[in-house]
């Protein structure tokens, strides 16, 4: 019961990442220490059924929970109160680096400086991708109103894309749907349906951008556990890329885009949370 409770706590960490464009869902997965238990669960469902839903299935509760009842106020927090908001899921993430060290140290691939250069393209990717509104121009412009036929195949490929960003580690999946320009229509999706108003279309384009998700989640899964069983340390300097890339890309993704006025409350408080969340990513961690 206490194992059930605790993974409930870190899918439901993982759902408030998943809402907050420049924040990984797949970052705070490994931080927290479960990212290739769920990666494997997914990607061999059928072959151990009944251990891989014991353990999906809190996650899945804590993400849904996390999703349903804090896509308002983590909205709205991250609107008004945007440095301590970014600076808890920077906590988060610090909080987490040293058991990734600790998985690769003393490994010979250490001293490859082809490892090195998997770090730095991943590294850069994120920093890249997280200014892509300023370098590449804003991301496009997405409405339900109307869907066609042809609409709702984008939304269920967009799902698969969205899913396959939210799975790997460094990478917003909440960021990659503002930049395809459906960040925005997703979440006000999300907000009708929890005031229960226009329930039959808000339930089917949720109902078709998650079938897409769960798809996308499937296949990135497969090919990150061939990637860890084939090539662990590469792929854990690719991964510490992303992470460390995370640390600069939550707060320059909220400079980007909201609008920050920097006062002494703010700082005080974003350095409080700060160390909260290194705490407590260390702490879940540890379990």
């Amino acid at each position: 019961m206490k194992n059930n409770i605790i993974l409930v706590i870190k899918g439901f960490i993982m759902g408030i990442a998943n809402i907050i464009p420049g924040v990984s869902g797949g970052t705070l997965a490994l931080i927290l220490g479960i990212y290739e238990d769920f990666i494997g669960a997914i990607s061999h469902f059928f072959s151990n059924f009944k251990k891989n839903i014991c353990f999906l299935v809190p996650i899945v509760i804590g993400i849904l929970l996390a999703i349903i009842s804090l896509s308002r106020v983590i909205d709205y927090s991250y609107l008004h109160y945007p440095i301590p908001t970014s600076m808890f899921f920077v906590g988060l993430v610090l909080g987490g680096i040293p058991m990734l060290l600790n998985k690769i140290k003393n490994k010979k691939e250490l001293k490859q400086g082809s490892s090195y250069f998997i770090f730095l393209v991943t590294f850069l990717l994120v920093i890249v991708m997280t200014c892509s509104d300023f370098i590449f121009g804003e991301g496009l412009k997405v409405s339900f109103s109307n869907l066609s036929f042809v609409s709702y195949i984008l939304l269920f490929l967009v799902g698969v894309i969205a899913a396959a960003t939210m799975v790997i580690p460094g990478v917003s999946g909440s960021l990659v749907l503002m930049l395809l320009g459906y960040y925005y229509p997703i979440i006000s999706v999300i907000k009708d349906l929890t005031s229960f108003n226009n329930l039959s279309s808000n339930l089917v384009i949720l109902g078709i951008f998650g079938i897409g998700v769960l798809i996308g989640i499937i296949l990135i899964s497969k090919i990150i556990e061939y990637l860890f069983k084939k090539y662990e340390v590469k792929t854990y300097f690719g991964v510490l890329g992303f992470i460390v890339a995370s640390i600069i890309a939550i707060p320059l993704s909220t400079l980007l885009n909201v609008k920050v006025i920097f006062n002494i409350p703010q700082i005080m408080i974003g350095l409080i949370l700060l160390l909260l969340g290194s705490k407590i990513s260390y702490k879940l961690g540890e379990k």
